[in-house]
């Protein structure tokens, strides 16, 4: 029931309220290269990282490119496919200006960091003319669909289709931090909403969820965990189905009717250390079926042991 006051405090925390209704780029590109950062570790190692560290920021990437890097990677958002940097071994594609690039100067966990931070940057620089904004408003506003469902999907796309090209982030990331950004920024932009409430980031614990209840085997498409979550019968498909069977509004009043980040987000806290601590691999032997009998889904879940999936991952 405290979902939305935990979004709000996260967007006003980092200053995010202000920065949409003032269209102010920055605070904004700066929040999202540090939750990109979360990727691919745990929570608790990538802020310790952060603190001891830092982050990318905008206001250093736009400084170091008023001193014209020679790099011709850096030349714009499409030169710059291949980049290839490594901070172990500080090396790139372009080894003759490596040392007087500005790319490894933030001292990021890794070199992929490094690029996905400068790869964004010039994607706001040079798509979106400097004005992240503006930029997703005119995306949401220039979908179109038949159906809501369509829409629904047709602004989805408009945002996530040309930020999937920016390196080094994957529709998950995309869906969790534009969905907390798209609901944070409702009071400004009710249209952001409409669109964010809609956005779900299919994790390991979701996707294993579905599996061994039997969901997924009995309602979608099985499927090994990636693209196919997205796809057609995927994972994503089912959670919005059930969301749309769902009377949000009976859990908190001020919920839209149909909430699918919410039921997303609810199975993922159903099964996370963090949250119930319950469906995940730490509680439950992978290879046998789910034994913890005081579960409220034991009677009516199907208790498909994870390790026996031998699904083909569907493109």
């Amino acid at each position: 029931m405290s979902f939305l006051d935990e979004i709000d405090d996260e967007i006003r925390n980092a200053g995010l309220d202000r920065a949409v209704a003032l269209a102010d780029t920055p605070p904004i590109f700066d929040w999202l290269v540090t939750t990109f950062s979360f990727q691919g570790i745990s929570d608790r190692v990538a802020r310790d990282y952060i603190n001891k560290h830092g982050a990318a920021s905008w206001s250093a990437i736009e400084a170091s490119e008023r001193n014209a890097p020679s790099c011709p990677k850096l030349r714009s958002y499409w030169h710059f496919e291949g980049c290839r940097y490594d901070k172990t071994s500080f090396t790139c594609a372009e080894p003759d200006h490596i040392d007087a690039c500005p790319l490894p100067k933030p001292p990021l966990r890794n070199g992929r960091l490094n690029q996905t931070a400068h790869s964004l940057y010039m994607f706001v620089r040079d798509l979106a003319d400097g004005n992240l904004v503006g930029w997703i408003d005119h995306q949401l506003e220039s979908a179109r669909g038949a159906t809501t469902a369509e829409l629904e999907a047709a602004r989805q796309e408009a945002l996530i289709g040309p930020l999937r090209n920016v390196y080094g982030v994957s529709d998950k990331i995309l869906m969790m931090t534009l969905s907390t950004l798209l609901i944070g920024a409702r009071e400004h932009r009710p249209l952001w909403f409409e669109s964010g409430k809609t956005m779900i980031a299919v994790d390991t614990l979701v996707h294993n969820h579905l599996h061994r209840t039997g969901i997924l085997q009995e309602s979608g498409r099985p499927h090994t965990h990636g693209a196919g979550c997205y796809g057609p019968g995927g994972c994503a498909e089912i959670i919005r189905t059930v969301a749309r069977r769902i009377d949000a509004r009976s859990l908190n009043p001020v919920f839209p009717k149909s909430f699918a980040r919410f039921v997303q987000n609810a199975i993922w806290r159903f099964c996370a250390g963090d949250g119930l601590n319950t469906c995940n691999g730490n509680k439950i032997d992978d290879r046998l079926a789910c034994k913890i009998g005081y579960c409220h889904l034991y009677q009516r879940c199907d208790r498909i042991p994870l390790k026996q999936q031998k699904y083909t991952q569907k493109q």
